[in-house]
């Protein structure tokens, strides 16, 4: 099962003769998304089959409008690929087209033009994913956005993330570990966007082909504590989750713009505190999400799969193997692992003078170049050869 899209959506790309709607427009027919119609001003009646490199597999018909092209086609579903400062208007003309879902791209629309599209959001039947994010996709079925691909497997795990590259490191690990994803939807980082964490986690909660969910937050606005409290009082199935800008400083701006602490609101470790009162599983370091998933749904990892993940020493002391049937404990206190068992590593870092596991960095090499022979001259100046 999936959410939101599957091989049977049908696709509208505003702004598809840009360069930026060609080349994800050519990647999406690629991997098999439904492109049914394209929108660009002026260009009504163009069969357009992209550029260059981009070139796509099949022409695709584009309009004047959005209304036009959802006539025509029957589309349900419209990502957009404009300007920020006409992405607004792309999205407002996409919910007065009465398009199901809208996409939306775009970083860097101004709040005032957004506060207007959640206005005319909450008047509509559309359901808008972003802007400023990677997009959505169904595993082997449809991709509406710019995340690569071949990283993704069809499963049961449900990814939801407002950020595009912590939604593809969790990707690869849960492929890494054999699992795959039911649907992965990345809500955006903006501080006004369509779809909440609470949207997208109820969908999952009420999807029985998705068995696990995993939430990736970061610094910033209270959403991640509105989803726990959600989370706490009416999803049962397994919630993994993560918070980004643990070491941010108040009142910076990390990354996106929603990434901000201000008034002593949306720190990384209030938003621990909730996901944790609630029941989920907070990963320490996005390097163990997918080790993280495995072990809360109970499966071993599959061949092809890494057979360990690095903790740190002082967060935990005894690690568990599993290699195969079997389970080897390690103490990472015992002499065992001590720096003299591992790989000899050339030169020293600082503080390990005379430790074992170092040896000490070869002596400079001297020089094979004759060099010429120096005559004194004023203030100790080579004399000028006749």
């Amino acid at each position: 099962m999936s959410v939101l899209v599957n091989k049977h959506t049908k696709v509208i790309v505003q702004g598809i003769t840009g360069a930026e709607g060609t080349f994800h427009t050519s990647q999406m027919l690629k991997y098999g998304t439904n492109v049914v119609a394209g929108v660009t001003p002026g260009k009504q009646g163009l069969l357009y089959t992209g550029k260059g490199e981009d070139t796509f597999s099949r022409a695709v018909p584009v309009y004047n409008t959005v209304s036009e092209a959802a006539k025509a086609s029957g589309a349900n579903a419209s990502i957009i690929f404009v300007p920020a400062n006409m992405a607004a208007d792309a999205v407002l003309e996409a919910i007065e087209a009465g398009i199901p879902l809208v996409v939306c791209i775009t970083e860097g629309i101004p709040i005032r033009d957004m506060i207007k599209v959640k206005t005319a959001l909450n008047n509509s039947q559309s359901r808008l994913i972003g802007p400023n994010c990677p997009g959505i996709i169904t595993p082997g079925e449809c991709k509406l956005g710019i995340m690569p691909g071949f990283i993704h497997h069809k499963g049961t795990v449900g990814v939801v993330s407002r950020s595009g590259t912590l939604t593809y490191e969790a990707v690869k690990q849960l492929t890494d570990v054999g699992l795959g994803q039911s649907t992965c939807i990345g809500i955006g980082g903006d501080p006004i966007i369509g779809t909440q964490f609470i949207d997208a986690i109820q969908l999952f909660n009420d999807d029985p082909g998705t068995e696990a969910i995993i939430m990736i937050g970061e610094i910033g606005g209270t959403a991640e504590e509105e989803a726990a409290e959600y989370i706490g009082t009416y999803v049962k199935k397994p919630v993994i989750g993560f918070i980004a800008g643990r070491t941010a400083p108040p009142g910076r701006r990390m990354g996106h713009a929603g990434a901000i602490i201000s008034g002593g609101k949306g720190t990384a470790g209030a938003k621990v505190d909730a996901m944790r009162a609630a029941g989920i599983l907070v990963a320490d370091s996005p390097a163990h999400i997918g080790r993280s998933v495995a072990e809360a749904l109970g499966v071993k990892a599959s061949k092809g799969s890494k057979k360990s993940v690095k903790f740190s020493a002082k967060d935990i002391k005894i690690l568990k193997i599993k290699t195969g049937a079997k389970t080897k404990k390690i103490d990472l206190n015992s002499k065992d692992m001590s720096a003299s068992e591992g790989p000899q590593k050339r030169g020293r870092k600082p503080g390990t003078k005379n430790k074992p596991g170092y040896l000490k960095p070869p002596g400079r090499p001297k020089s094979i170049v004759e060099k010429p022979e120096k005559v004194a001259g004023k203030r100790g100046r080579p004399k000028k050869q006749a």
